[in-house]
């Protein structure tokens, strides 16, 4: 996109997939570049939309670095890499010899907001599991530890923290409207979670507007992947503890894990990576799942769950290990006055 004035963003990728670009590239009501457009915001590079590569790269980012270019908005997809024994050589910028950690560093002291696009870039996410023998970490966390690349006490110039976008991969329209509350300077602390992600999505759970909500009620589980019935139980699902909005505000306008058929696996969270068990089981202690909803006591769980089992109807029963709906509600007819 050629230069033009109002505020300069810079997208650079790091340890991790692509896929959150794949994902903004979806973005709908407006898409990507008429959002860009309408936000005035000047995409000064991305690896994947941008024409300039090689020296015209490096020419643009010693700039930035020497002021002569200012950033407003630096957006890192992926994590910070800083193996082997913390040198950064794991990952170097091509043509410069250097760590991309160094680079990376020095951009985001530039920056008037520096942006996490996704769990690897906030919290180290996928590429940091395991032993993690590229040393990844977020740019502000490394799992749920403060600190990563840039340390605990970093702010950037109008006093915020790294914004955390946090999802694997992200929602395309939660961070097109982050850009634009950052465009509108309408983003404040107060509009961040104690993880340094947007409100404006994990204030919600995964749970609301989930289409197997009335499986949930009854607790009529599902017992194998294609069963309709609720996951919560036995097949792993985290969406009454998840932190977003994925039922209300679907993927292209209809998607969701979910409604795909498959469990939710709290990627916003830092470390859903590693829950030490498989994603498609529910770790149980006395036939109690370990993982309860949010703001549930066990005591009250265990005392609902036996009333609503006991009170599920039969259309429930069938269907939830069904894979498609055998048993219909009941029609009944309406009363004439």
């Amino acid at each position: 996109m050629a230069e033009r004035s109002g505020l300069n963003l810079l997208w650079l990728q790091s340890g991790g997939c692509g896929g959150c670009s794949l994902s903004m590239l979806c973005a709908e009501g407006p898409d990507l570049v008429t959002l860009f457009e309408s936000a005035g915001i000047n995409l000064l590079w991305h690896p994947s939309l941008s024409e300039a590569s090689g020296w015209e790269l490096i020419e643009l980012l010693e700039k930035i670095i020497s002021e002569e270019v200012s950033l407003d908005i630096l957006c890192l997809e992926g994590s910070v890499v800083r193996g082997p024994n913390g040198s950064g050589l794991f990952h170097r910028l091509s043509g410069t010899g250097k760590p991309m950690r160094e680079w990376i560093e020095k951009l985001a002291r530039m920056a008037r907001h520096v942006v996490a696009v996704g769990s690897c870039a906030a919290y180290g996410g996928i590429t940091a599991a395991g032993n993690n023998p590229s040393e990844a970490c977020g740019l502000q966390y490394e799992d749920q530890l403060p600190g990563g690349l840039l340390g605990s006490d970093f702010r950037d110039s109008s006093g915020l923290p790294v914004i955390n976008i946090a999802g694997c991969p992200v929602h395309p329209n939660w961070v097109t409207e982050t850009l634009v509350q950052m465009a509108f300077r309408e983003l404040q602390a107060g509009d961040l979670d104690e993880w340094g992600r947007p409100r404006s999505y994990v204030d919600h759970l995964v749970h609301h507007g989930c289409t197997r909500n009335e499986y949930y009620e009854y607790k009529a589980s599902a017992k194998k992947p294609s069963d309709l019935g609720c996951m919560m139980e036995h097949m792993g699902c985290l969406g009454t503890q998840a932190h977003a909005d994925c039922n209300t505000r679907l993927w292209n306008g209809e998607g969701s894990c979910l409604r795909g058929g498959y469990a939710c696996i709290n990627c916003t969270a830092p470390g859903f990576e590693e829950p030490g068990h498989a994603f498609t089981q529910t770790p149980k202690i006395a036939g109690i799942p370990i993982g309860l909803p949010t703001d549930m006591p066990k005591a009250w769980f265990v005392a609902l769950a036996s009333l609503s089992k006991a009170a599920t109807p039969t259309r429930l029963k069938e269907n939830a290990v069904a894979d498609h709906i055998r048993v219909p509600p009941t029609r009944r007819r309406l009363k004439k006055k």
